[in-house]
């Protein structure tokens, strides 16, 4: 039996460094350092990803884009986000929405919320007020120079259209 939602959870971190460009929810910002990670250390749509893909008990992001595998090296996280899109269409879901928390201490996220929040939309194909996007510092947890992203999503199952009229019709032979 298929489940009619299901609730997924992803967390990400990624250590700030620099010479990397700085990139969250698939904005690049302007600011002297960067996420460091295989690939473009977006920690943001990873942890969008691993929602997505827990949500329907697939693999991971780690398993499913390996940092030991070279042809994911600086790669976009778009396509891994892309990936987990499938699979959850695969199996039948879509999405409701999306509560993210990012964490770090700067750059300030409150400015730059809302056209996260419109890039998100249009990354996932789902309008931008089922996106929450909310920044909070770290106050004394000692991750300063780390940004940590935590995202929770709501699938709930695609409608069947095929199987309405089959209904309709058993109803109508039924009279």
């Amino acid at each position: 039996m298929k489940l009619e939602t299901r609730i997924g959870y992803g967390w990400d971190s990624h250590e700030f460094r620099r010479g990397v460009p700085l990139k969250i929810g698939g904005l690049t910002f302007d600011y002297p350092k960067g996420l460091g990670g295989h690939s473009d250390g977006d920690v943001l749509l990873h942890a969008i990803t691993d929602a997505l893909l827990g949500a329907i008990a697939a693999p991971d992001i780690g398993s499913l884009f390996p940092p030991s595998d070279p042809q994911w090296k600086g790669a976009d996280s778009s396509v891994f986000l892309q990936e987990a899109l499938r699979r959850i269409s695969e199996a039948g879901y879509t999405i409701t929405n999306l509560d993210s928390t990012l964490i770090l201490t700067e750059p300030k996220i409150g400015p730059h919320a809302q056209a996260i929040r419109a890039r998100v939309s249009e990354l996932l194909s789902i309008p931008a007020d089922a996106i929450g996007i909310k920044a909070k510092t770290p106050e004394g947890m000692g991750t300063d120079n780390a940004a940590i992203a935590h995202v929770t999503v709501l699938l709930k199952k695609k409608e069947n259209r095929a199987a309405k009229p089959r209904a309709k019709r058993s109803a109508q032979a039924k009279s």
